[in-house]
């Protein structure tokens, strides 16, 4: 095990490499940063910030020679950079799960592949492959750039080859996935960690809802049978397992009429819907990814209370300041702010979380914030 005092390093200085600093350093550890930005979010809680990319060796030989494990907080960091590193210190999640996960096309496969449920999809690497496939597919369907697609972006409805085409060439023609559009009852994801020792814990369902590919809101429990549930943690669990995973985990999944379960996709680290565990779980995912990163028993992912989270996006600072009075007002409503300096539109500037005795009251209370916090009218 590594213990407090070991200093641990983060490949990525965004709100999700912050609040694992917080995490870390709560528990006793000191933190590195290693980010290009020299006022990311997360140098503001680390020890010490290498302001580089992450294929700089120079600065990765710095951070590996310095720390005693190295985690990442978003999955576009390269493979082959969690290889170097791995020569010098415990790297978690390993490079090979991360790899997977960082190419559509890889990801899709490997779900394929090993047996896990998944839409139906085409590899699309050139225009006649489209005209091709368009048709086994159907229509409408979704065209979604192979790598660093995020929050909607790198990602089409297209209805007829036409369509499909010009979103192609829009994308720079860029490898893709086609895949077919289906009609969803809801969408819920299961974050989960598992140590280097095979231990797995998982936490309870979140139902998400998004807006323009962008989470929304989130609401724990999810409003879904036991079975259900038990059927995507289940699904979580082995995918897990299969990849021989060790780190924090999010597993997103579609679900069909008739409780059909598909997975969408996965995410090799702590997961915006599951930002509700900082407060209405008896650890939050952050602290699980130090745990499990440095070898740790870990932690109890009970739920202590409904809640439901709510991103906030740039938008809201279109026309000044939200107005937080609303929000602070209710006792039971936490804020989380990224410390991110410059608002601009989609871009993730926090979060707050509303428990209470059921979900549904939960939700209640932050719709109705959500409402007036955008409200110019004091």
């Amino acid at each position: 095990m590594i213990l407090p005092g070991a200093m641990l390093g983060i490949l990525g200085g965004g709100q999700l490499g912050r609040m694992f600093a917080v995490a870390a350093r709560t528990m006793g550890y000191q933190v590195t940063v290693l980010d290009p930005d020299p006022d990311s979010p997360a140098a503001h809680f680390a020890d010490a910030h290498i302001v580089a990319g992450f294929s700089d060796r120079k600065a990765l030989e710095q951070l590996g020679k310095t720390c005693a494990a190295i985690s990442t907080e978003f999955e576009n960091v390269p493979a082959d950079t969690l290889r170097f590193l791995a020569q010098f210190c415990t790297v978690r999640p390993a490079a090979e799960p991360v790899a997977v996960a960082q190419d559509r096309i890889t990801e899709k496969s490997y779900l394929a592949e090993n047996g896990f449920p998944c839409a139906r999809f085409a590899v699309i690497r050139s225009r006649q492959e489209i005209v091709e496939t368009m048709q086994q597919i159907g229509a409408p369907a979704l065209l979604k750039v192979s790598q660093f697609g995020y929050d909607g972006k790198g990602q089409a409805r297209v209805n007829n080859v036409e369509e499909a085409l010009a979103a192609f060439d829009g994308m720079g023609a860029a490898p893709c996935v086609l895949e077919e559009l289906l009609p969803l009852e809801r969408e819920v994801s299961v974050v989960l960690a598992r140590g280097a020792d095979g231990q797995t814990v998982v936490y309870p369902v979140a139902e998400n809802q998004h807006r323009d590919g962008i989470l929304d809101v989130s609401i724990i429990p999810a409003r879904i049978s036991d079975g259900l549930a038990l059927k995507a943690t289940q699904t979580a669990a082995a995918l897990a397992e299969r990849l021989d995973y060790c780190g924090v985990l999010a597993v997103e999944f579609f679900v069909l009429q008739g409780e059909r379960l598909l997975i969408n996709e996965m995410a090799p680290r702590p997961h915006n819907s599951g930002h509700y565990t900082l407060d209405a779980c008896a650890t939050n995912q952050f602290e699980q990814q130090v745990r499990a990163l440095c070898g740790l028993p870990l932690g109890d992912t009970r739920l202590l209370t409904p809640a439901v989270m709510v991103n906030l996006l740039g938008d809201l600072w279109g026309k000044g300041a939200p107005q937080w009075e609303h929000l602070l007002v209710h006792p039971q409503t936490k804020l989380h702010l990224y410390g991110k300096r410059e608002a601009r539109p989609g871009r993730k500037m926090g979060h707050y979380t509303c428990v209470d005795a059921s979900a549904e009251r939960a939700l209640a209370v932050a719709l109705k914030i959500k409402g007036q916090i955008a409200s110019r009218d004091v």
